[in-house]
């Protein structure tokens, strides 16, 4: 409610502002927090592992397939219609690409995704079903904070994992942007032009904070997999009788652990900042 209320608030001191500039301005704050959690630090370290990547592609496939399929299913509402480019700017079809090259061809028998991830999934399902034009904080966080970082990020990952020239970093490419700036440009405006009344703004706006949140809470529990992961296998290989772990809970989450915890449970980072969405606007 707090942060509800700061959000309206901050609306109405800017409403003179472009839907935008709004959006940056109400989201500071989350968008500072969501760069410093351990995640998004170590990447931006350059210190990103594969099974950091692996991990985090995982719940991006689950973001995003949510996400599109609302964008797909709302692409003629007015308050979509004018910033749906799935041609340029689809990422699902590149995630299951990764996917499948990481995990192998039954990739989607091998990703865990932890409750966080569930739970940003639901309310993009939900706020598809009753305001669609909710979508556009949603798509705007995404979708530009991926095509912000991702040239950068695509090659932070690939030099710290090691990986060859595309191999596993499809999910960083956008063919159908010949220039990520332009493009960026033509998206404001679009979004821009959306019409809303005063109280659908306020309502952007607050999905717009709300994104973040359910971004760095994202990462959080990402992070404690892998802290979890990581302490279990040392545990493991210091006793002289394996621990004998079937499932793993984590904030709400059940994971099954075999074989080997789901190969380290699939591990991984790539957040083109909020990442990998939630980079550079």
């Amino acid at each position: 409610m707090e942060t509800e209320k700061k959000t309206q608030t901050t609306a109405e001191q800017t409403t003179d502002m472009d839907l935008s500039e709004q959006i940056k301005k109400v989201t500071k704050e989350s968008h500072v927090r969501a760069e410093n959690t351990e995640m998004m630090l170590s990447f931006q370290k350059g210190q990103v592992t594969l099974p950091q990547y692996k991990l985090l592609l995982s719940s991006l496939y689950e973001i995003y397939q949510a996400l599109e399929e609302e964008m797909d299913r709302n692409s003629n509402h007015p308050g979509v219609a004018p910033i749906y480019f799935p041609a340029e700017l689809a990422r699902l079809e590149a995630i299951e690409k990764d996917l499948e090259y990481f995990y192998g061809q039954d990739w989607r028998e091998k990703i865990v995704v932890p409750a966080a991830t569930k739970r940003y999934c639901h309310r993009l399902r939900q706020i598809g079903k009753e305001n669609p034009e909710f979508l556009v904080a949603h798509a705007y966080t995404r979708y530009l904070g991926d095509l912000s970082g991702g040239q950068v990020l695509g090659r932070i990952a690939q030099r710290s994992m090691g990986l060859k020239s595309g191999e596993g970093l499809s999910f960083f490419a956008f063919p159908g942007v010949s220039s990520p700036n332009l493009f960026k440009q033509l998206y404001r405006s679009r979004m821009n032009s959306v019409e809303l009344t005063e109280e659908q703004r306020n309502g952007v706006l607050e999905e717009a904070v709300r994104a973040f949140e359910f971004n760095i809470q994202v990462f959080d529990d990402l992070q404690k997999m892998l802290h979890l992961t990581e302490n279990h296998l040392q545990n493991s290989s210091t006793h002289s009788k394996p621990v004998n772990v079937k499932m793993l809970q984590i904030a709400g989450t059940t994971i099954n652990t075999s074989p080997l915890i789901r190969i380290v449970l699939g591990l991984f980072v790539a957040l083109a900042t909020v990442s990998i969405g939630i980079h550079v606007f």
